[in-house]
């Protein structure tokens, strides 16, 4: 079979469906999977039966099969996809009051190899296509009834699960363009975030998109030394350029760009890692979130305490909005850095 239905675009779609179809047919398609939520090409009625069925025993539709959910204690739930090669990949979802966030993943496994980050541990399998980023929104979508009245102010997307989105950017891009379009899954641009841990010449290339996301960049040291040791993206990547790529960036007028810190106990936590951080983002537009370290089997560090957080936040706000990002899901392995495809 040909790419799945998930994850074409308009252009796509009209190839797909052939030039004896008329332009409207791929506009129908297009509108009924990703603003009508259909689930498979049976539930598209705008289509003569005939047409769905040929398209059927041609196209595979493509959303990932649930191999296991998890549910939290504290409402969080930690899905395993199967995609169709079989791999597995991971999202969770986090339900609150006034919105939903989901945390979505880019890449099956990761290359970038922090050494704080359970992913790590997992390699680099492959990187995703459009289809299977959108898939996952669409099946969390369905299987927890968030389709309410079809209003996506609700969800918040964060690109900051499994893999380097930036190392997997066309796929990114092209799956960012369907969620944002107003004519597909319609998700406003403040609505959807990419995190990178700082791939240098691809963050100028995202910021030349003219549809893109939010972007996040896990910062997690406050020195070269510090940041190589832990982030080994940086030997090639380097703090300074970092740094100068974020200063570059284009923010549009309503935004900030995110830095986020994973702290580890007596590593990157003293109160001079706090004024260097502080240093180092004070010529940015920016905010920071600070992530005490979720720990997991085979990760060689340890949680700070939460008097240290506190006083690094203290002394990093007096220079920049900094926050403090509440853990979720951490008994079932779903929160910041612990997706590892784990079955308990």
């Amino acid at each position: 079979m040909s790419q799945p239905l998930v994850g074409m675009d308009l252009a796509d779609l009209r190839e797909a469906l052939g030039s004896d179809q008329p332009g409207y047919r791929a506009t129908q398609v297009y509108e009924a999977i990703y603003r009508g939520r259909a689930t498979d090409l049976a539930g598209i009625t705008a289509l003569p039966t005939a047409l769905r069925q040929s398209l059927a025993e041609r196209i595979a539709f493509g959303l990932p099969e649930i191999a296991r959910r998890f549910e939290s204690a504290d409402g969080t739930r930690r899905y395993l996809l199967r995609l169709e090669d079989g791999r597995t990949v991971e999202t969770v979802l986090m339900p609150e009051d006034e919105r939903d966030t989901m945390c979505i993943s880019s890449q099956a496994g990761c290359a970038v190899d922090c050494k704080f980050c359970m992913t790590a541990l997992l390699g680099l399998e492959r990187s995703l296509t459009a289809g299977e980023i959108v898939g996952q929104v669409l099946t969390l979508v369905h299987d927890n009834n968030l389709d309410r009245a079809h209003d996506p102010r609700r969800l918040n997307i964060v690109m900051m699960g499994q893999g380097e989105p930036l190392l997997n950017l066309d796929n990114v891009i092209k799956a960012t363009r369907i969620l944002l379009d107003p004519a597909g899954f319609g998700l406003s641009p403040r609505r959807i975030t990419v995190s990178t841990a700082g791939i240098v010449p691809k963050i100028a290339e995202l910021g030349r998109e003219p549809v893109r996301p939010k972007l996040a960049v896990s910062l997690n040291a406050s020195t070269e030394e510090a940041r190589s040791e832990l982030m080994p993206i940086t030997r090639k990547y380097h703090l300074k350029d970092l740094i100068e790529a974020c200063q570059a960036y284009p923010l549009r007028p309503w935004e900030k760009l995110t830095f986020e810190y994973v702290l580890l106990k007596g590593v990157n936590d003293t109160d001079a890692d706090a004024r260097r951080v502080a240093k180092l983002l004070a010529n940015i537009n920016a905010k920071l979130n600070l992530i005490a370290l979720n720990p997991g089997p085979e990760i060689p560090y340890q949680t700070p305490d939460p008097e240290r957080v506190a006083s690094f936040q203290t002394i990093v706000r007096r220079s920049i909005p900094c926050f403090i990002r509440k853990p979720r899901g951490l008994d079932i392995f779903a929160a910041c850095g612990q997706l590892k495809s784990s079955a308990v």
